[in-house]
């Protein structure tokens, strides 16, 4: 009796901690743009981090979604140093249960640093 319920207990958590990942993508060339007021203790400590969290849909027809990275106030350049898309398991949940149109997007970003 034990083993019914301990298999898909086990099968439920490899999937949980399977489906939360977390991708960073870095620029060698420039420099990231600083934030010297950051009280930040993680990787992002003196970086300008912008956060993104959001729920975007996708119609059945497009499968691909652009976000546009524009030269404002917290991003100078409109250049990207550093970006981060974090994967959870609430958003791959959402996503199989609207079979994709609606996908929960989480992303950290640092701009590039403007050239003197």
């Amino acid at each position: 009796m034990k083993s019914l319920i301990s298999k898909p207990l086990i099968i439920s958590l490899c999937f949980i901690l399977t489906s939360c990942y977390s991708v960073r993508l870095r620029s060698t060339n420039g420099a990231m743009q600083p934030d010297p007021i950051s009280i930040r203790e993680d990787y992002y400590r003196n970086m300008a981090v912008t956060e993104i969290d959001t729920v975007i849909k996708i119609d059945i027809v497009s499968k691909d979604f652009t976000f546009l990275v524009k030269e404002t106030d917290k991003c100078k350049t409109g250049k990207l140093h550093t970006v981060e898309f974090r994967n959870t398991f609430g958003g791959s949940l959402l996503s199989m249960i609207t079979f994709g149109r609606k996908r929960r997007m989480k992303v950290k970003y640092v701009c590039a640093q403007p050239l003197n």
